[in-house]
């Protein structure tokens, strides 16, 4: 790699800025695996039966898949958000974590995508896999962080473009940016922090739409706001967050993603990375249950920070 050295990169690894250490040792990890207490997830067999609602001029529309994915479609644009199609997100085809779930959305209802955007390289946020068959159907724009790129063109992809944090393409009528989270990045034990992580701003139709990959809770929020602006909807991960000694840097709960849709000044909120991998301890059903007490403690109405169902849609 030869990237500028900057307040995130010392010219060999990437680093958070505020000095929050994020990924854990092996022996820290080894403590979490004896210490767990991991609830049953028991597998979804039904699927959900959403239809993609027709988009409008003027309009913006947002589907949650799972995990991370999200379909943004306006003004004839479809870009994809971490897309994430496979049964394991994993190295390995017959070990780690399995989908308990199925996509909110068939592969066979997705629209012609436009642009992919990758928040980082973790298995459950680059599916190489699913964005192989994206490159194959419909070649689309890919969007990744710094340290992504080389690799995945040697993978197979053609259109790829790899961003620092606070870089803007424009993409027909969107306009897209690369903005900081606090996270850490690896695929495999030797590659630790040597591509970029971070979440994305897409601003479409006067509407801004913040996603915020993944990530624990800090200043970068704030610093996104002063910057970015406050947006409109914030895609904001409520899962995978416990036990907290191991998770709570990387990994916000649902009371860390209401402190942050107020630190982003968001005017609304949507949730994801819940339901679909088990990736942590807690049980499947407590992202829901523990962002509805974080909305009761602060007298937030419900409605201003949803938690969708799998191929919920929502029309702004």
């Amino acid at each position: 790699m030869s990237y500028d050295v900057s307040d995130h990169y010392d010219g060999k690894k990437f680093f958070n800025p505020w000095g929050e250490n994020v990924a854990k040792s092996l022996w820290d990890v080894m403590k979490w695996k004896i210490t767990s207490d991991a609830k049953n997830w028991e597998e979804v067999t039904e699927r959900e039966h959403h239809e993609l609602p027709q988009v409008l001029a003027g309009q913006t529309s947002l589907t949650w898949v799972n995990h991370s994915t999200f379909l943004i479609r306006a003004q004839g644009l479809s870009i994809l958000t971490d897309p994430v199609w496979s049964k394991r997100t994993s190295p390995f085809s017959f070990a780690g974590p399995k989908r308990v779930q199925a996509p909110g959305l068939a592969w066979d209802k997705l629209p012609k995508i436009d642009v992919v955007l990758v928040s980082h390289n973790h298995y459950d946020h680059l599916d190489l896999d699913t964005l192989l068959l994206l490159e194959k159907r419909d070649q689309p724009l890919f969007l990744v962080p710094l340290g992504d790129g080389g690799w995945l063109k040697k993978k197979g992809l053609t259109n790829v473009a790899e961003k620092d944090w606070w870089q803007t393409t424009d993409v027909g009528p969107a306009k897209v940016t690369f903005l900081p989270a606090q996270h850490w990045s690896a695929r495999w034990t030797w590659d630790r922090n040597e591509s970029l992580w971070g979440a994305w701003g897409v601003e479409v139709n006067g509407l801004k739409i913040y996603h915020a990959g993944d990530t624990g809770l800090g200043p970068h929020f704030a610093q996104t706001r002063e910057r970015w602006g406050g947006p409109d909807i914030a895609l904001l991960p409520i899962g995978a967050y416990e036990p907290r000694w191991f998770m709570k840097p990387m990994h916000m709960n649902p009371s860390d993603a209401v402190e942050a849709m107020e630190r982003l000044g968001a005017k609304q909120a949507i949730g994801m990375h819940f339901g679909t991998f088990q990736l942590t301890d807690e049980a499947r059903e407590q992202p829901v249950k523990d962002l509805a007490e974080a909305l009761a403690k602060k007298n937030i109405a419900t409605e201003k920070f949803s938690a969708p169902d799998f191929g919920q849609s929502f029309i702004f």
